[in-house]
């Protein structure tokens, strides 16, 4: 169909609008990018906005030398890797049999999950719970508890509602278990949804910070969140550097190191997405469309 003029000026704004939000986005990534990447003297001059001055890279050398970074960065790595793999094994398991019709009860236990997405036990009883159950201080207490997300859940199912009956019903007749079914039939057709949901899970973990504050007491099993917001809430960032030596003092500034622990905390989000983001859309639109 052609557009009108109407439409045309209509699609112009919304691109217009859409762009300067972009860039508003933007502009503080960038900032702080300028800032790592820029000398100490133009970081304190405040010379620096959009775009290094006295291009240098030592806050990203003197922030591996000196803190704890590259252990914080593993750690993050393990819990997202393992959290997103556990979260997407028990969520899958959670939504196939209550997008089954053929499942007895299974808008009874799909109206007790959205509940508990609706009230909480909070936080004292959980974490009596994860004391109770000895995962103080371990990874288990951040996965346990993000398992399987309700909201996660139900896009999921309501993705699995929508694969054809048909298609189940030829792998049963060509003699599909339902184990069989969901390996060989619904996973494969599911992959945009999968890559959403392992996104959202993806990002939850990789970012986790008030579950890592509360259970985790061990400094070396502390992630890159908490340590960059330890970093840039304490001045312990000013004694690490003035123990590095007098060329650290003289090269780098804490506002550089600090705003080169957040872009290494950002980059692997910035780099996965794009890979997944022809999924994303697709994923949550199908999962979101009933019939």
């Amino acid at each position: 169909m052609k557009t009108t003029s109407g439409e045309k000026v209509f699609y112009g704004i919304n691109y217009v609008i859409l762009a300067v939000a972009g860039l508003l986005c933007l502009l503080p990534l960038i900032h702080l990018a300028s800032l790592s990447l820029s000398g100490k003297d133009a970081v304190l001059s405040g010379f620096v906005v959009l775009w290094p001055v006295d291009w240098s890279t030592e806050s990203y050398s003197l922030l591996f030398k000196g803190t704890p970074i590259i252990q914080a960065f593993t750690n993050n790595v393990i819990i997202t890797v393992v959290g997103v793999a556990l979260s997407m094994i028990f969520t899958v398991l959670a939504a196939y049999p209550l997008s089954r019709k053929v499942f007895y009860g299974r808008k009874y236990l799909t109206l007790a999950i959205v509940f508990t997405m609706l009230f909480q036990g909070g936080l004292i009883p959980t974490y009596l719970v994860i004391k109770q159950m000895g995962l103080i201080d371990s990874y288990g207490a951040l996965w346990l508890p993000s398992l399987v997300s309700t909201f996660n859940m139900l896009i999921m199912r309501s993705f699995f509602e929508n694969i054809p009956e048909e298609l189940e019903e030829a792998a049963r007749m060509d003699g599909c278990g339902e184990w069989k079914l969901l390996l060989r039939i619904i996973l494969p057709l599911s992959m945009p949804m999968i890559a959403t949901i392992a996104l959202f899970y993806g990002v939850q973990y990789w970012n986790s910070f008030f579950n890592v504050m509360i259970y985790v007491n061990s400094p070396e099993k502390l992630n890159l969140t908490v340590l960059i917001q330890q970093m840039i809430k304490s001045q312990s960032l000013v004694t690490d550097i003035n123990n590095l030596g007098p060329e650290a003092v003289v090269n780098v500034t804490p506002e550089g190191m600090k705003a080169a622990g957040v872009i290494i905390m950002i980059i692997p989000m910035l780099i996965v997405y794009p890979f997944l983001q022809k999924y994303f859309v697709k994923g949550v639109m199908i999962g979101a469309i009933k019939g």
